[in-house]
């Protein structure tokens, strides 16, 4: 049984609601109402879950200054969080996330532990193997019957497979741990919901852990025991990175592959700057154009002020909600010129698609490799790709916090 999103109160005249889903008929960009937050001002309040009436962060360089800022915390059970989630289940939503949901020097303590495996140089290291893998199933895919789906075919299983293989995670559970994972970041399961499918990965990776405790491997779960014999990690703690990991590592990447095909098929001329060049630097441009253009985290990046801050003529008190919308930081037209048009030539070096401070993207090395590796090598592969079905037709997830596709029926 599923439920409705939360549903924010009515506009007042002087507090406009959030959030606001993505218009049906214009799916890649933003709402009327998102668009119009801006003229409202850098920063300025909005009326969300529970009446509450937290200030959105809409300007880029607001944005940039806050996501740094060590008075704002992440931790999901201060009063004032901006969250869809009932007070009740703050806390513990906090503590299932990991060091997602916590401040320094505890987040940066267990973050240490795993930053190693996702810096530029290893990951680096991981380039041929994921082109195998983006062969692979390409291969697959052109030997079975059309129309394909994307998602399943492609989109999916690549960096399923390659956090697998990352983590020491057994490849063929990942029908499993996909399932759950999709409800965790549902906008429209209920809390008991997400909770019985992040218990199932949570004892999924604490069983997992416990026979790595004893028959290690080269894996990064392996590592995470051997903080646990130390005694500088608890297996609680290492089963619960786990589970951040395996799904940060599979449901982002795994969206922007999709949508960003969709995307690309929408825009010839786009699509035909990454599949005609054999220029590396090229590619990562477009890469991150696209990480700019979709912006796919929903229901933005949100903290509760620690102290009184003072931004862009305003003081957001100790204690209030911060919601900071990068959907809007990344078509702020004072950093990106006539930010609605997809150019993947533009310099789109300063977008927040990752966040930013200490809280941004662990493993943002690892989903630009698998992006800069999976599009051109689809769209050479089989440049008369297109899509199966009208664009109205193609089911988008607007029940997700995740944005991205359900399904993509392609054809060549």
């Amino acid at each position: 049984m599923t439920s409705t999103p939360a549903t924010p109160v009515a506009e007042s005249s002087d507090v406009p609601g959030f959030p606001h889903p993505r218009a049906a008929g214009c799916p890649f960009g933003l709402s009327p109402a998102m668009r119009a937050l801006p003229e409202r001002g850098p920063v300025t309040r909005v009326r969300s879950w529970g009446d509450s009436t937290p200030w959105a962060v809409t300007g880029h360089a607001e944005q940039k200054t806050l996501l740094s800022d060590p008075r704002l915390s992440v931790d999901f059970s201060n009063p004032g969080f901006p969250s869809p989630v009932d007070p009740a289940h703050a806390h513990a939503g906090s503590t299932d996330l990991s060091f997602v949901g916590m401040d320094d020097p505890e987040h940066a303590r267990l973050r240490r532990m795993i930053s190693g495996a996702f810096t530029i140089k290893r990951v680096e290291t991981l380039r041929l193997r994921v082109q195998q893998m983006a062969d692979d199933f390409i291969d697959t895919m052109l030997k079975g019957p059309r129309p394909a789906d994307l998602v399943q075919a492609l989109a999916l299983p690549i960096p399923s497979l390659v956090i697998s293989e990352m983590l020491g995670v057994p490849y063929e559970d990942h029908e499993f741990f996909q399932t759950n994972s999709k409800t965790i970041v549902s906008a429209v399961a209920t809390p008991q919901e997400r909770a019985t499918a992040h218990a199932g990965l949570s004892a999924y990776l604490d069983e997992l852990v416990g026979r790595k405790l004893t028959e290690p491997g080269d894996d990064l779960l392996s590592g995470l025991c051997t903080q646990i014999r130390s005694g500088d990690l608890t297996r609680h703690e290492a089963a619960t990175m786990g589970v951040l990991l395996l799904l940060g590592g599979h449901e982002t990447t795994a969206n922007m592959i999709s949508l960003g095909t969709l995307l690309l098929l929408q825009h010839p001329d786009q699509l035909a700057v990454i599949r005609d060049t054999q220029d590396p630097a090229v590619i990562r441009n477009a890469v991150e154009e696209l990480l700019r253009y979709l912006s796919i985290v929903h229901l933005g990046r949100r903290r509760t002020a620690l102290e009184d801050i003072d931004i862009a003529g305003h003081t957001i008190k100790a204690g209030e909600g911060v919601i900071l919308l990068g959907e809007l930081a990344n078509r702020d037209p004072s950093v990106f010129p006539d930010p609605d048009r997809l150019d993947l030539t533009r310099d789109t070096r300063h977008h927040q698609a990752f966040g930013g401070g200490t809280h941004h993207c662990v493993g943002q090395p690892l989903a630009r490799m698998e992006l800069q590796i999976v599009y051109p090598t689809l769209f050479r592969r089989i440049p008369t790709l297109r899509a199966a079905e009208e664009l109205g037709a193609i089911p988008f997830k607007h029940d997700a916090v995740i944005y991205g596709l359900h399904s993509l029926p392609v054809t060549w």
